[in-house]
């Protein structure tokens, strides 16, 4: 028998590792390469392969491997596949996903089930942000479902993202006979804090609204606001800011024909306020750290008064 017959002879003899099944490849495995992969872990099962390639066994997982004897010799600390797959599936369980597989075109990449049920595609080193709680997880078709109901609720429809590639800013197409599309940053967007370039009007010309708000703090008790805007939500919620722990709610809503008419009225209420109940407003100082406003915050017993303000003011636009 020749030694080519010989050597096709031996290479279809086969081994397995974990993965696959690896040709065997006859030659001898010399003390000092065994010794090698011990001091690292790993114990060296056989040759595979070709020349350069041996099996190891991780002395951590007992699972199988091929490397370059190359590899086993060298300094460098000599990584288990295996291992670091359980860590990636530990690391995504812990960051709240499912791990899939790994992206065949980048190593540092893999692909993950959301608990929403989409796939994500993400780094590694990203997970162990998400684990340290330095970020969160964000599903790029929920976020953009988000998106598109934030901008129905403005009147508006999500078009794309920002053609001049700032993150903050989308394109939006206001609905309806209008159709001007405009760049809006998000957060505007999302306050209402913006208005149509082609058809919009200056606040003092747009309608407006009055309102009263109250709020408990847990050491003034119970206060009541009074003030006008075009979208009282949008204010509380997103100028106001009440500190968590703070109850606040919409208390009542006059809507006005436009943003001059409601700052006069408004500033006609608080000079009643002022000349009937001189002590009534909360020092600035005293909110700074509950409510993101600094002035026209009342006591209590105010608020009776404002409704009266009001009703008189509802029943003069009705007649």
């Amino acid at each position: 028998m020749s030694k080519g017959t010989r050597i096709a002879i031996r290479q279809t003899k086969t081994i397995h590792d974990n993965e696959e099944t690896l040709p065997r490849y006859d030659g001898p495995i010399h003390d000092h390469w065994r010794m090698a992969a011990l001091l690292k872990g790993y114990r060296i099962v056989d040759r595979v392969r070709d020349k350069d390639h041996v099996l190891l066994e991780c002395d951590h997982c007992g699972k199988r491997h091929a490397k370059r004897h190359s590899v086993v010799l060298a300094a460098a600390t000599l990584l288990c596949p295996h291992c670091q797959l359980a860590r990636m599936k530990t690391l995504a369980a812990r960051a709240g996903l499912l791990f899939l597989r790994r992206d065949p075109q980048d190593r540092a990449y893999a692909f993950f089930r959301a608990p929403c049920g989409h796939e994500l595609r993400r780094q590694f080193s990203f997970l162990q942000r998400v684990s340290r709680g330095d970020c969160g997880i964000r599903c790029e078709v929920c976020h953009g479902v988000r998106e598109a109901a934030e901008a129905e609720e403005r009147g508006w429809i999500l078009i794309g993202p920002d053609p001049l590639g700032n993150p903050n800013y989308r394109v939006y197409r206001h609905s309806g006979d209008c159709g001007h599309e405009q760049r809006v940053a998000r957060a505007n967007m999302q306050t209402g804090r913006f208005t149509c370039e082609a058809c919009g009007d200056c606040w003092s010309a747009a309608p407006s609204n009055i309102y009263v708000m109250s709020f408990r703090l847990h050491k003034l008790g119970s206060l009541v606001k009074l003030g006008h805007s075009r979208d009282p939500v949008s204010r509380l919620h997103h100028q106001l800011r009440p500190a968590p722990g703070v109850q606040s709610e919409i208390v009542r809503i006059l809507p006005m024909p436009s943003g001059h008419a409601a700052l006069v009225a408004e500033q006609a209420m608080h000079a009643q306020i002022k000349a009937c109940h001189p002590g009534a407003e909360v020092p600035s100082h005293l909110l700074r750290d509950w409510i993101n406003v600094g002035s026209e915050v009342y006591r209590q017993q105010v608020e009776p008064m404002i409704h009266r303000m009001i009703d008189d003011l509802e029943a003069e636009l009705g007649a």
